[in-house]
């Protein structure tokens, strides 16, 4: 499998609070982000997948969700995950 254990410890070290810390909202966008990039580079190649997309549009929604959540909540925490990531131009 693409994401084991030890790359899921780093993404959430990396973004959230610590390397166990699942739950925060940052580690969650930043684990959805790395999962959207994998399954866009898959449906460039397999563009009948149909299953995969509608996969890759219900992940792009739960992390729209999390980040709209982050974006009401606490504003500086949204910019600075949005910078991170290189989600917005």
């Amino acid at each position: 499998m693409y994401l084991t254990n030890k790359l899921k410890e780093e993404i959430f070290k990396d973004n959230g609070k610590s390397e166990k810390d699942s739950g925060s909202t940052e580690g969650q966008v930043a684990l959805f982000t790395t999962r959207i990039n994998h399954l866009t580079k898959h449906l460039k190649n397999n563009k009948k997948d149909f299953n995969t997309e509608r996969s890759l549009l219900k992940m792009v929604g739960k992390r729209k969700s999390l980040l709209n959540y982050l974006k009401k909540n606490d504003i500086k925490r949204y910019r600075a995950i949005i910078k991170k990531l290189s989600l917005r131009k």
